[in-house]
């Protein structure tokens, strides 16, 4: 019998507590969390990862803390050509959700002014957000470069410091 190289000895099926975080601060390396029972630990990580909604972190002492999407400010975008309208946002490098007749992004007035024009009916709604991950595996997608226009009239404007780098 040829036995694997590894093996699990732990299925994290219901972690010990909860930490609930944004799409935005689901995007860390060493950051102070607060989980829903008020307790606060350092999460300390070698690299900037985009945590899972489903992955827990490993507390020293053994304890697990599940990670929950948190409600968000979104959009809902709907339209007789949606495969138009993913294509749009795609081409700006929007992190999306994708659902069977909707496309769920994060509030952003360019964005909806965009979609608006193109047709789309874009309806403010809040939910979790936990859009599709980059092309090549690597879990995230940058959402917009500070040195862009928007629409053909093209516009200035400051992102303020999202705590990511480019």
């Amino acid at each position: 019998m040829n036995l694997p190289a590894a093996r699990a000895v732990k299925h994290l099926h219901h972690p010990d507590t909860r930490v609930v975080l944004t799409y935005d601060e689901r995007f860390l390396r060493r950051r102070v969390l607060t989980t829903e029972t008020g307790e606060r630990f350092l999460v300390d990580l070698a690299q900037t990862t985009s945590v899972g909604v489903h992955d827990a972190f490993v507390l020293e002492d053994g304890r697990s803390v599940g990670v929950v999407p948190a409600e968000e400010d979104l959009y809902e975008v709907t339209g007789d050509d949606m495969v138009r309208l993913a294509w749009h946002i795609g081409n700006r490098h929007t992190p999306a959700q994708l659902a069977s007749a909707a496309i769920f992004i994060q509030r952003d007035h360019v964005m909806r002014d965009m979609l608006t024009r193109l047709g789309a009916s874009v309806r403010e709604v809040v939910a979790p957000f936990t859009p599709e991950g980059g092309a090549y595996g690597h879990g995230r997608t940058h959402g917009h470069d500070h040195s862009h226009t928007h629409g053909p009239e093209g516009h200035d404007h400051d992102h303020g410091d999202h705590g990511h780098a480019h």
